[in-house]
């Protein structure tokens, strides 16, 4: 996967991200799935040093918890999506999309 980058993303209807990849490779990825796999701190958590940040997971979604309102690229190596429901933190850099 080295050296492989998008090279259209786009939603192709209110369910899924479509990416084509420069290798030809093509992902239909649901935003559920998408949604549910943000990389942020806040959703995943993290480790630094001997302390953890472990996020409560709640039954409860917001309105627009897996609706995109916008992406935006990050330099070469990912994008960021703000969802309607106002998340914006996570960076989905090309090699979390493309395992997506």
């Amino acid at each position: 996967m080295e050296n492989t980058y998008p090279t259209q993303i786009k939603k192709t209807d209110e369910n899924t991200l479509k990416i084509i990849w420069n290798d030809g490779y093509v992902s239909d990825i649901p935003l559920t799935k998408l949604r549910d796999e943000c990389p942020c701190v806040h959703c995943k958590g993290e480790s630094v040093l001997f302390e953890s940040y472990i996020p409560i997971k709640t039954p409860f979604k917001a309105a627009g918890y897996y609706e995109i309102d916008k992406i935006e690229v990050m330099g070469n190596y990912a994008v960021t999506i703000k969802w309607k429901d106002g998340h914006d933190t996570g960076i989905y850099s090309w090699d979390i999309l493309r395992k997506l």
